[in-house]
C-alpha cells in the first residue's frame, strides 16, 4: 500500500470522492502545511495557521496508480480557483499536493501538466512540503467527528448535501474505471 496527501478544499468533500475510488482502502481527513503543532480545526478554519484541510489517501497501486490518484484529484475539484473551493474562502481551502517522495514530486507536476494541457487552463494547484526526498510537512489526523462525515452528519448538512454530490457524480462521468462497485 502506498500514500498519498492532497488538499481540495473542504476535506469532507474530497474526502467523499476517494471513498469511492477503486484501490483505495482509507481515506483520513488532516491538516497539512502550516506553522502550529497539532491545530485544531476551529484554528484551521480561522486561516491563521497556514494548514490546508487535507486528506490522507491509502491506496493500493497495482489497482490504481499514483498517477490515477492525482489526475482524479484534479478533475473532481477546480484547481484554478486560487486559496478557495465555491464558497470556502481561505488559504486552508487551496489546491495543493503534499508529496511524500521526490518521485511523487515529480508525479505531481506531470500530474498539473496532464491537466493544464487537457484543460487549456492553468492550474494553482501548489507542491508543497518537501524537500529534497524529504517530507518537511507534518500531518495532523482532523478530529474524530470530522472522519466519514460524508457517510453520518454531512447527509444532514446543507453545505455537503450542496457541494458533494455534484463532485461524486463528476467522479462517475469522469472516472468510470475507477469507482467502486455499488458507490
Amino acid at each position: 500500500m502506498e500514500q498519498a496527501i492532497i488538499a481540495g478544499g473542504c476535506f469532507w468533500c474530497t474526502e467523499a470522492v476517494f471513498r469511492d475510488v477503486v484501490g483505495v482502502s482509507e481515506v483520513e481527513s488532516g491538516y497539512i502545511g502550516g506553522d502550529k503543532s497539532d491545530p485544531t480545526y476551529k484554528e484551521v478554519c480561522s486561516g491563521r495557521t497556514g494548514h490546508a484541510e487535507a486528506i490522507r489517501v491509502t491506496f493500493n497501486p497495482d489497482t490504481i496508480s499514483l498517477a490515477e490518484v492525482y489526475d482524479v484529484f484534479l478533475g473532481t475539484h477546480d484547481p484554478t480557483q486560487l486559496n478557495r473551493q465555491g464558497n470556502d474562502v481561505g488559504t486552508q481551502y487551496r489546491s495543493a499536493i503534499f508529496p511524500l517522495s521526490s518521485q511523487q514530486g515529480e508525479e505531481a507536476k506531470a500530474a498539473i501538466g496532464r491537466w493544464n494541457a487537457e484543460n487549456g487552463q492553468m492550474a494553482v494547484t501548489t507542491i508543497e512540503g518537501l524537500d529534497g526526498d524529504t517530507q518537511t510537512a507534518e500531518w495532523y489526523p482532523a478530529e474524530d467527528y470530522h472522519q466519514e462525515y460524508w457517510d453520518g452528519e454531512g447527509q444532514r448538512n446543507p453545505y455537503c448535501l450542496a457541494t458533494i454530490p455534484p463532485k461524486l457524480q463528476k467522479l462517475r462521468k469522469s472516472f468510470q474505471g475507477k469507482v467502486k462497485e455499488g458507490a
